[in-house]
């Protein structure tokens, strides 16, 4: 029996990879209490933003709600190479042709899976960008409730005591407090415009080049299949002896060339603006830098911490820091990582397959 040729075989790492180092392991592969999907999902969509500050109740459920998109695109890689293992351990029983192709067609399969895996990795960093925005928000709010509950104390002890001495004390601290929130507002308006340019950046960079791989793939795979014999035989005719072993492997290292060379200045597909998209965005952008450099405007984004007193800022650490606890508490629990069952004999990191497998040639 031929032995598979297969992509997962040890390899330097690829062009695009070289220009763009992988991140690390994303953080949703680490343990769950819950598991993939289902009871998971649901509690983290309908628990999210439980313990964060009103201004940041609706960027926490979008980011639980992003962590269930990356959760399932992990179930979608790990089934996925299953599929390519059964698909190569199914073949293996049938003709000559169908079995080679079908092995290949299951190496090609498993590829995908594992662009998928790493797809997952590239869009925690999206996330994790994102929650940086929630974490402003959420240091942000204090300052909008001090000025908030000091107005409320002005207008209060004007109606019950108009003449108090303690409505020009309150009238001071408001004022220190608008300049507070000021200066807040203004740094979260930098970072917000900052940060989400940046973090949808890494999601589409990422979505190019895993779409632009499995294309790839997708047209190998279709070279594949011309090699399967389709003829139509008559009852006791014997068809031809497949020949194509050698055709296969050739189709296979040409797939993990083009994916080892790839780099997004060379992506196939891009997207071309009409003559009015041009022209309206390089009105916008023009206007951006005529703004910039009139000086309209002030760069804010080094002033770390506003005008404050130091106890309502330290409680307000105080009080982050027990909301990020909260708010990440249920993936801190223990459970054995399926991911880590791919790196090891169960699961195999690509290295078990239906078929004994050879190594790419040098």
């Amino acid at each position: 029996m031929h032995r598979t040729y297969s992509l997962r075989s040890t390899r330097a790492p690829t062009a695009s990879q070289i220009q763009n180092p992988p991140p690390p392991p994303s953080s949703t592969k680490s343990g769950r209490f819950f598991g993939r999907g289902g009871l998971g999902h649901a509690l983290r969509r309908n628990t999210a933003g439980a313990f964060a500050p009103d201004l940041a109740k609706k960027l926490s459920q979008l980011v639980k709600m992003e962590k269930n998109v990356m959760r399932s695109l992990e179930m979608v890689a790990k089934e996925r190479m299953d599929v390519a293992q059964q698909l190569s351990i199914w073949g293996e029983g049938c003709d000559e042709d169908v079995s080679d192709v079908t092995d290949k067609l299951g190496v090609l399969i498993y590829e995908i899976g594992e662009l998928e895996d790493q797809y997952v990795d590239r869009y925690d960093q999206y996330r994790i960008t994102m929650k940086s925005i929630r974490n402003i928000e959420a240091s942000v709010q204090p300052s909008r409730d001090r000025k908030q509950k000091i107005t409320d104390q002005i207008a209060h002890l004007k109606y019950k005591e108009p003449n108090s001495p303690k409505i020009v004390v309150l009238e001071q601290e408001l004022v220190r407090a608008e300049a507070e929130s000021l200066v807040a507002e203004a740094q979260l308006s930098n970072i917000t415009r900052e940060k989400i340019k940046a973090a949808y950046s890494y999601q589409f960079d990422a979505l190019r080049e895993h779409c632009e791989k499995v294309a790839i793939i997708a047209g190998y795979g279709k070279h594949l299949l011309e090699l399967i014999d389709d003829t139509p035989v008559t009852p006791g005719e014997t068809r031809a002896a497949y020949d194509g072993y050698e055709a296969s492997k050739a189709i296979i290292q040409d797939c993990e060339d083009a994916l080892t060379n790839w780099v997004s200045q060379n992506a196939a597909v891009s997207a071309k603006l009409s003559v009015r998209s041009r022209q309206l965005s390089q009105r916008r952008r023009n206007n951006i830098k005529r703004r910039s450099e009139q000086g309209v405007g002030h760069d804010l984004s080094s002033q770390d911490a506003p005008l404050n007193d130091e106890v309502s800022w330290e409680s307000t650490g105080q009080q982050q820091d027990e909301y990020d606890d909260a708010e990440e508490e249920e993936d801190d629990e223990t459970e054995p990582s399926k991911h880590s069952m791919l790196l090891n004999g169960d699961g195999s990191n690509g290295e078990k397959r239906g078929r004994s497998q050879e190594a790419v040639a040098a």
